[in-house]
């Protein structure tokens, strides 16, 4: 039987669920690069705790957060935990010439880990696959004017929404040192792209017209996620970890609307909107595979090394076509630390302290050179004072600072350049721990 105190997390949880489920991923800031392909991709690296350790902890075991990073660790959670997580970010945004600031917030996610046997952990949850959120505006001379006549073209092109996926996984004990885990997910979302495009005439006195084409796609379909994990005791006091998880490619289905209108500079429409198109497709997503290797004393702290590789080359857009793009790696270094777990005079020798390094390549190759996502992270995990066996509170903090691509021009010593976006993102996490389904005894 569930006592009140427990049917009251219960409840609230479920409301987490219902406000969460409206939630798309959002972008934290114009991010260029994320008008191509499926966005700013979230390559599977974890929560608050995985972002302070460089987004690694693919074979780090944990009771206290949820383990979706690798669903086999959920074997790990001894208790029922609820995880929800929300995200800033401040970045700038510059080529050769200009710069621009920009900064936001948005849910980053949530997870309900549940033990349901001694052998058998599940979790629920909500989060963000990628972000689409840019603005630019493009300025060209328009060839063969008039004499007398010069003509530029300004094109504004924005892009909104992302991909979310709400997930149930499972992680089970095969043996003592072996476990499995599966991740079933519904991928959805919706992407919002314009291009707008008005032509200046010098001389004229005609008024300026902009015409418009926007497009609207809605993806929905589902999605596989394995995992499994390896502890070896190598010492008395040492322990080495190995984790894996792959992520299976899978086409991402959607309906998708383009339509034209015209518009005056107030933004007021002239000409009735035309639809061009208006049909279903699929998006192909290539598969995704993650391993890990990790050592801890089973007692304070942990050291990690993730590696991932993402065939983004095989790629397809919504129209069946591929945008150009390159295969990635992904190198993450980290760790944390808890001084003394124990500590009852001393608060902060319970904290734990976490830090790491990531090295990352960017699916982008303009100009045929290779860009990178180079990022420094650190973190903290802040126990409340309250807990107790049953129940507790943390409070975790993680930061991360980036820079991603460079400015480097693309036509040598002319022409147009490279984007560079120099980042701080920010999480904060709230975890709840508790200890469901306890068996009452009569005295």
């Amino acid at each position: 039987m569930l006592t009140n105190k427990e049917m009251k997390r219960l409840v609230l949880a479920s409301l987490a669920v219902v406000v969460a489920g409206g939630a798309q991923a959002q972008g934290l800031g114009n991010s260029p690069y994320s008008r191509i392909g499926l966005g700013e991709y979230n390559a599977n690296t974890g929560g608050v705790r995985q972002m302070g350790m460089g987004g690694v902890g693919l074979a780090a075991p944990n009771s206290v957060n949820v383990n979706e990073l690798n669903p086999a660790l959920l074997y790990y959670t001894g208790r029922t935990t609820f995880e929800a997580g929300y995200n800033g970010q401040y970045k700038t945004v510059k080529n050769a010439s200009a710069s621009s600031r920009s900064g936001n917030g948005t849910l980053g996610y949530f997870a309900l880990s549940v033990p349901l046997s001694t052998k058998w952990g599940a979790a629920v949850g909500l989060k963000p696959l990628s972000a689409v959120d840019y603005e630019s505006n493009i300025v060209k001379d328009v060839a063969n004017t008039p004499t007398g006549q010069p003509a530029q073209s300004l094109t504004q092109l924005k892009g909104t929404g992302g991909v979310s996926e709400a997930y149930l996984a499972q992680g089970v004990r095969i043996t003592k040192a072996f476990t499995l885990g599966f991740t079933a997910s519904y991928v959805f979302g919706v992407v919002d792209e314009t291009a707008g495009t008005t032509v200046v005439v010098a001389n004229s006195t005609n008024s300026l017209q902009k015409a418009v084409d926007r497009t609207h796609t809605r993806y929905s379909d589902f999605a596989f996620r394995a995992g499994g994990h390896y502890r070896q005791k190598l010492g008395k006091s040492l322990n080495m970890n190995l984790g894996g998880v792959y992520s299976f490619a899978h086409n991402l289905n959607g309906q998708q609307t383009i339509t034209k209108e015209t518009e005056d500079t107030n933004g007021t429409l002239i000409s009735t909107a035309t639809t061009v198109s208006d049909g279903r497709g699929r998006t192909f997503v290539p598969a995704l595979s993650q391993l890990g290797v990790s050592f801890d004393n089973d007692k304070n702290w942990s050291l990690n090394l993730d590696v991932a590789q993402q065939q983004w080359s095989k790629y397809r857009s919504f129209d069946g076509t591929g945008p150009g793009l390159s295969n990635t790696l992904r190198f993450g270094l980290g760790g944390e630390i808890t001084p003394d777990p124990g500590s009852v005079e001393h608060y902060f020798q319970r904290v734990a302290y976490r830090a790491g390094i990531s090295l990352a390549q960017l699916p982008y190759q303009p100009g045929g050179k290779m860009l990178y996502d180079r990022s420094v992270s650190w973190g903290f995990g802040f126990p409340l004072p309250t807990a107790t066996p049953l129940e507790a509170t943390t409070i975790s903090l993680a930061f991360t600072y980036g820079v991603r691509g460079n400015t480097e021009l693309l036509g040598g010593t002319t022409g147009s350049s490279n984007v560079q976006e120099n980042y701080i993102r920010g999480q904060l996490g709230v975890t709840l721990n508790n200890r469901w389904f306890i068996k009452r005894r009569l005295q």
